[in-house]
């Protein structure tokens, strides 16, 4: 029986479930797992790690299936991915002095440069969509401390 990758794409997201999964589990050994009754701070990531890789080798072989549709894997865009990882590098940099509104509107309208279907109104809508969720889970909800606007404004 002859195995050929059939769609490259599942096969490399595949691959990067695995290799994600596979450090979470590593990583989790240098914490104390347990067992069921009494789990360690290793346990839940472990075992989240174990199911990441899971669903990676389940992608793998659907992507190697001889029904699977043929994909290839497209070369990777650069540009879009600098917009990306600049607009998470803001975020970092801006929520402390900026406050999280600032910040998440500012992770939002750049990372949205990253794509030419995002239009600055859909942008706009995804940010107040995006703070508000925020806001409500993360202040409201489980009390994190983070600042809502800039030290000046407070």
């Amino acid at each position: 029986m002859k195995v050929a990758i059939r769609n490259q794409k599942d096969v490399a997201a595949g691959l990067i479930y695995v290799l994600a999964g596979a450090a979470f589990s590593l990583g989790a050994l240098n914490y104390r797992l347990g067992d069921a009754a009494r789990m360690g701070p290793g346990w839940f990531p472990f075992w989240v790690g174990v199911l990441l890789a899971a669903v990676g080798m389940a992608t793998i072989a659907s992507g190697m299936r001889a029904n699977a549709a043929v994909e290839a894997m497209k070369r990777p865009q650069l540009g879009a991915m600098a917009w990306i990882l600049g607009a998470v590098v803001l975020f970092g940099l801006l929520l402390k002095p900026a406050g999280l509104v600032l910040s998440l509107v500012v992770l939002v309208l750049v990372s949205s440069r990253a794509s030419h279907e995002f239009t600055w109104r859909g942008a706009l809508v995804n940010a107040v969509v995006l703070v508000a969720f925020s806001v409500g889970a993360f202040i409201k909800g489980i009390s994190l401390q983070l600042p809502l606007w800039p030290a000046f404004l407070g």
